[in-house]
């Protein structure tokens, strides 16, 4: 299929450049005002596309995608994360999925670097100290926090993004342990001398920071349930740019709020965008706005791999980033 002919429909704004070349190679329909889109107008998308370019975001479930009509060909994901798509009943339709791994891993294991870093050392409760003129001079024991150096890091999901925050946390001085569904090579883990903990239990009781980096699928879903928030130490620090799904929230804000957890890094919530509102009232956690990827760079490579997958399956191709149901 010429691709000038095909109608792609983006369901949010995107980067200038991407657009751009959007709109040059095919027949493209933006989102210039950047709303969301509802159900009903996620439908009638689908029925006029060829292509669909939804964000993660877009709840693309069962009973929208059987919605879709017969046009439909190509979800190209613009987000790694397919956890919105139903993937098996779009494979069934004969819809292909692709996504956009790969290019968000440094972003991302800069923004788990600087949760690491900014919770323990009590930065932005620092911040707000000196927003509010309430700085009257150092003290020997005034906002005292945690020292890193020396600490128990445990990587829940030791893929791309767990190994990248292992190598920035490593240079840090922290040990290096990990949870994951399969060992690593074993370069991999002399590189980072990481130990790997075939038990996330017992991971999780002798670890002093955790950081959660694995995927939002049916297996992961409050993989840190109420049960196991309990088997860390009071001391420890649970940070998260993965997916909010992954951790009981309501217990871990009814954990922080108790003190019987040292704090908190959450970039991701489990009911996105709504947060708990104990999250918010606590001194002890780092609230960011799902931003673990925002750089722009990472978003125009993105974009690149989107147009990238469109093209590959335009030509009559399988596309580099295709997902399959048994991949996830």
């Amino acid at each position: 299929m010429p691709t000038k002919t095909l109608k792609v429909v983006v369901t949010r704004k995107l980067p200038d450049p991407v657009e751009t070349r959007m709109r040059e190679l095919f027949d493209a329909e933006l989102n210039v005002d950047d709303a969301p889109m509802t159900t009903d107008q996620l439908v009638a998308a689908m029925a006029r596309a060829d292509v669909l370019v939804p964000t993660v975001t877009d709840r693309l479930d069962s009973r929208v995608l059987s919605r879709a009509g017969d046009k439909l060909r190509l979800i190209a994901q613009f987000g790694a994360g397919v956890d919105n798509i139903d993937v098996q009943t779009a494979v069934q339709r004969g819809i292909t999925i692709t996504n956009t791994p790969g290019v968000l891993t440094e972003d991302t294991a800069d923004m788990t670097m600087a949760l690491i870093l900014a919770v323990p050392r009590r930065i932005v409760e620092g911040v707000k100290v000196v927003e509010a003129d309430d700085f009257l001079g150092w003290s020997p024991t005034w906002m005292l926090g945690r020292r890193i150096w020396g600490k128990r890091l445990g990587i829940i999901g030791m893929g791309r993004i767990g190994q990248a925050v292992a190598r920035r946390a490593k240079a840090f001085g922290l040990q290096i342990h990990y949870h994951n569904r399969r060992r690593v090579h074993s370069a991999v883990e002399a590189e980072l001398d990481a130990t790997y903990w075939e038990s996330l239990d017992q991971m999780l009781s002798r670890m002093d920071i955790i950081s959660v980096n694995c995927p939002h699928t049916p297996a992961t879903y409050h993989l840190l349930s109420a049960r196991r928030l309990a088997l860390l130490k009071p001391h420890a620090y649970v940070v998260n740019t993965a997916r909010g799904e992954v951790i009981d929230e309501a217990a871990l804000a009814r954990m922080l709020d108790r003190k019987e957890l040292a704090g908190a890094g959450l970039d991701v919530f489990e009911h996105e965008p709504a947060i708990n509102p104990k999250l918010k009232k606590l001194s002890n956690v780092v609230l960011l706005p799902h931003m673990g990827s925002a750089t722009l760079e990472g978003r125009i490579d993105m974009g690149e791999k989107v147009i990238t997958n469109i093209k590959t399956f335009a030509d009559g191709h399988k596309p580099p980033d295709r997902v399959i149901p048994a991949m996830l």
